[in-house]
């Protein structure tokens, strides 16, 4: 999706500040605004930036922060270590996420993104990453956008209406402790 004047006065007003790097809009909600953008690998000024997609839209930042803040990193995490399916699925994201960065601009790194490929690091990334994507793309981002989906109640706003469930997906949002994600 190519990005737009518009777009990027969009992006400023969502991120408090101008936006660097923007290649295009990889994510648009269900309500038209922008959410993810494709980030060049490096920056107008040479900076390294190895986030690919960038989450931009407040409601999904800040819902990332709170399932962040519910230790949703940490259980993803641990089944990545007991789930060897899960582990590959992981490890086949990492790659596409590499290759496409490098097909714009090789870093020489295989660094990704969100602690690809051995944990889960930041939920950020890995929204991000599956909304530009799509929701069959990798397991564990399509879990995190169904969680921000149904525990903030963006399904068809932020987030498309057709997203996977929590229980399509086997997952019970009240096994996370919520209590300390209220003001984030």
């Amino acid at each position: 999706m190519s990005v737009t004047d518009a777009d990027l006065k969009a992006v400023e007003e969502q991120l408090g500040r101008a936006p660097r790097g923007v290649l295009e809009i990889s994510y648009r909600s269900p309500d038209g605004v922008p959410g993810v953008v494709m980030t060049a690998p490096k920056l107008d000024d040479g900076t390294p930036f190895p986030t690919l997609y960038y989450l931009t839209d407040p409601r999904l930042t800040t819902e990332a922060s709170r399932l962040e803040v519910a230790l949703i990193m940490k259980w993803m995490t641990d089944r990545l270590g007991t789930d060897e399916e899960l582990r590959a699925d992981y490890q086949r994201a990492h790659e596409h996420y590499l290759a496409k960065r490098n097909a714009i601009e090789d870093l020489g790194t295989d660094f990704s993104g969100g602690g690809m490929p051995d944990r889960v690091k930041c939920l950020h990334v890995l929204i991000a990453y599956a909304l530009a994507e799509g929701p069959d793309h990798f397991r564990l981002g399509t879990e995190a956008v169904a969680l921000a989906a149904e525990h903030a109640d963006l399904r068809g706003t932020a987030i498309p209406a057709d997203w996977p469930t929590l229980e399509e997906l086997g997952i019970d949002i009240n096994e996370f402790d919520f209590s300390r994600a209220g003001g984030v």
